[in-house]
């Protein structure tokens, strides 16, 4: 299959919107990714996919560490700021929201909809990304909110609801 129309594909899959985050004050860094998932409750720990070239790529090499920060639909601007698309990088997108550790000491975002503090369990290489494996730490819950969902190139909000057929 040609890299294209793989990607065509892939915009047909939806996904929860994180921003992972790792580092200490003044050199923090973070990303916003979709390429995040469950790995097993037994011990508990997820999978995430940092293109090598992403600056938070050494630093979870680093530090050993990354923080999974579930983002809610009103947190879209956040969003933005980690990926990079209103100017900002490094320890700059911290200033949006409030920020604190839990037991790794990697970046939490206090307001996020969910949290997972994570060790580096295992490193997997996936040539143009690597796969981390994280161990939980902690994690936090904050609310019910409607996640903010990433699907076809674009935000979606899963509170609106479909309109009824006549």
């Amino acid at each position: 299959m040609d890299q294209q129309a793989y990607r065509d594909i892939m915009r047909h899959h939806a996904g929860a919107v994180t921003i992972i985050s790792v580092g200490k004050p003044g050199g923090r860094t973070g990303l916003t990714a979709t390429a995040f998932c469950s790995l097993t409750d037994d011990p508990p720990t997820v999978v995430i996919c940092v293109n090598r070239n992403a600056s938070a790529h050494d630093l979870i090499a680093k530090h050993k560490s990354f923080c999974v920060n579930i983002l809610a639909t009103e947190q879209q601007e956040v969003a933005m700021r980690f990926a990079g698309r209103v100017g900002q990088q490094g320890e700059e997108r911290f200033d949006e929201g409030s920020w604190i550790t839990l037991a790794t000491g990697s970046p939490v975002l206090q307001n996020a909809l969910a949290n997972l503090d994570c060790e580096v369990a295992e490193v997997h290489d996936g040539k143009t990304h690597t796969i981390y494996v994280g161990r939980v730490r902690a994690g936090r819950i904050m609310g019910e909110n409607a996640p903010l969902v990433y699907f076809k190139g674009d935000f979606c909000d899963l509170t609106a609801k479909a309109k009824p057929k006549v």
